[in-house]
């Protein structure tokens, strides 16, 4: 029995993934808990030092836990990959850039002192030697890029905070493990010169990325787009970002840098939403997959046989971070509620942490017992991170009880959503262009974006039928969406999902004919503006106007004329009740 049960380790994985996926978010969605939490508290249930350990007594557990938590190590990887990715997507070189002093001063700052005082402190002061003090002072300075920026953004002041460190973060993980090869008791003068090959030829490919990104993928995904197959659009994201990745790895450079520049890439062309949108859900279930892995690790045998200390080293660490990250915010101009916020935020360590952890280890750096017990420490500060960003959010209004609004979030806030980037959607964009208004055109046909873009129009290649595609541009705050398609059925469609998901939205709809203008009115439309009445009216005015008659009565008899139309669609939509016939007393 066991050995027909064991032939099938992936099928019985995947029950338990996708199983507390299933129970996991719904569950904790409803309490309003984040479901970092829940998937932590999974990976602690069903791990091999929960449930798992009984799989020998009781057979019918193995379909139910995951007693090799090795076998998702893999998944897990390619869902900080995955994460890595999206938060390229977010971003855009010209971001990056006015990122960069924060970047390689506050986060070169944060990690030196960090690291410095930790190893000092949690390592040199504790009986270990100078190497494997700093190889534990590192590890700790890291903070979680997979649970901290989800949590966070990257577009609030605290969120560019946390970005700028763990970015500086990411890009120092390879050369902290070089260095503590390096000093290693076994290393030889060969750990320097690979760290000076490997930064070399990682320099290069990143370059040729940037090159030949630049120039391909435009052209990869217009084609991809042009077969209107989501398919094809999900295999070319995937091909992108594993692609990147692997070059990258291959130069001995991190994955996550080559995933983060494939975003970065992305994020520069008129297809990046779609590509956000549809990666969305395997950037979920893999980031779920590595939490469950860092549940797993967590022994509760070996905590409550140690909880004092535990206890103490978390506390420790969570306070000492956050008082350094905090103070050092607000030695760079940071207002205080943010330098409190971002500083409690970044307390935890990172799943980075457990990386150098367990490269010191097979280094000889530090001990197998020391690594474990700081390995405890590691999944139980990521635990309670999210109570963290709670308990920041808390501080942070006690300090300075008047938000500080981000700045980006100010930019385009209320901005009209042209669906349909032809002859009407652009000369609607002309008319708000003229009266100062912000918006976005977004359309599924690839070239008409590229025409739109040459033209200087604010466009973006996007499916409308896809809800995710409109919440990347911000329908939430938008001022309108304004609906140009010659598609009737689509347009009907859309009016109804908008006004039932949206109902304080104006929408403002294209319609064939009054008929069409009336099925757009009944699906909740604002107004619905129907091509052949407009056409009419425009005719008699220019009939009118040319026979003699003067432009100001014309005109208003035109507007007149509109209203009256417009009123019995709005009638014939349900929209308005028909008016009542008045009686006379005389008539009765």
């Amino acid at each position: 029995m066991a050995g027909e049960l064991s032939m099938s380790p992936m099928m019985s994985d995947a029950l338990v993934i996708l199983g507390a996926a299933g129970i996991v978010i719904p569950v904790f969605t409803r309490f309003r808990i984040t479901p970092i939490i829940g998937f932590i508290l999974i990976g602690v249930l069903v791990g091999p030092f929960g449930l798992g350990a009984m799989v020998g007594q009781y057979e019918w557990l193995y379909w139910i836990t995951i007693s090799d938590p090795d076998r998702l190590t893999p998944f897990a990887d390619f869902g900080i990959i995955l994460l890595l990715f999206a938060i390229g997507l977010e971003l855009s070189f010209n971001r990056l850039w006015q990122l960069r002093k924060l970047v390689f001063g506050l986060g070169s700052l944060e990690l030196l002192i960090i690291g410095s005082i930790s190893a000092v402190f949690f390592g040199y002061y504790n009986g270990m030697d100078t190497t494997a003090a700093m190889a534990l002072g590192f590890a700790l300075a890291f903070s979680s890029t997979a649970i901290v920026l989800p949590i966070s953004g990257t577009k609030s002041p605290v969120g560019r905070a946390a970005l700028s460190m763990l970015l500086f973060e990411d890009i120092m993980i390879v050369p902290i493990i070089f260095i503590l090869g390096a000093l290693a008791p076994n290393a030889s003068a060969e750990g320097v010169s690979g760290l000076t090959s490997t930064l070399i030829q990682g320099g290069l490919v990143i370059i040729a990325l940037l090159v030949v990104g630049r120039f391909a993928l435009p052209r990869l995904f217009g084609q991809a787009a042009r077969t209107k197959s989501p398919e094809l659009f999900l295999a070319a994201s995937l091909l992108v970002v594993i692609g990147a990745s692997l070059a990258t790895a291959a130069t001995g450079l991190s994955p996550i840098v080559g995933a983060l520049i494939a975003g970065l890439l992305i994020a520069e062309t008129e297809y990046h939403s779609e590509v956000e949108s549809i990666m969305e859900p395997f950037k979920g279930l893999a980031l779920g997959v590595f939490l469950i892995t860092i549940g797993m690790s967590i022994d509760l045998m070996q905590i409550w046989n140690n909880f004092g200390e535990i206890a103490a080293a978390v506390v420790g660490v969570l306070a000492f971070k956050a008082i350094i990250t905090g103070t050092l915010l607000k030695m760079m101009g940071a207002r205080r509620s943010t330098a409190a916020e971002t500083g409690v935020l970044m307390a935890s360590p990172s799943e980075t942490t457990l990386i150098v952890l367990a490269a010191a280890t097979s280094a000889l750096v530090i001990d197998t017992e020391t690594a474990q017990f700081w390995q405890i420490v590691t999944a139980i500060g990521l635990t309670v991170t999210p109570l963290l960003a709670k308990l920041g959010r808390v501080i942070a209004r006690r300090i300075e009880a008047a938000p500080e609004l981000p700045e980006e979030d100010n930019e385009d806030a209320a901005r009209v959503i042209i669906i349909g980037g032809g002859r009407v959607g652009r000369l609607i964009a002309d008319m708000l262009s003229a009266h100062g208004q912000p918006y976005v055109i977004l359309d599924s046909d690839p070239d008409l974006i590229d025409r739109a873009k040459r033209d200087a129009y604010r466009a973006t290649f996007g499916d409308a039928a896809r809800g995710d595609s409109l919440l990347g541009l911000g329908i939430e705050t938008a001022s309108a969406v304004v609906l140009t398609m010659d598609e009737p059925v689509l347009a009907q469609r859309l009016v109804g999902k908008l006004r039932s998901d949206y109902p304080d939205l104006l929408i403002v709809a294209r319609a064939r004919d009054t008929e069409h203008a009336a099925q757009l009115y009944r699906a909740g439309a604002s107004h619905a503006v129907p091509e052949t009445l407009e056409s009419s009216l425009q005719l008699s005015e220019a009939v009118l106007v040319d026979i003699g008659f003067a432009m100001g009565p014309v005109i208003a008899s035109i507007h007149e004329k509109r209203d009256e139309y417009r009123e019995r669609l709005e009638i014939d939509g349900g929209l308005k009740s028909p008016p009542k016939l008045r009686t006379s007393v005389a008539d009765s």
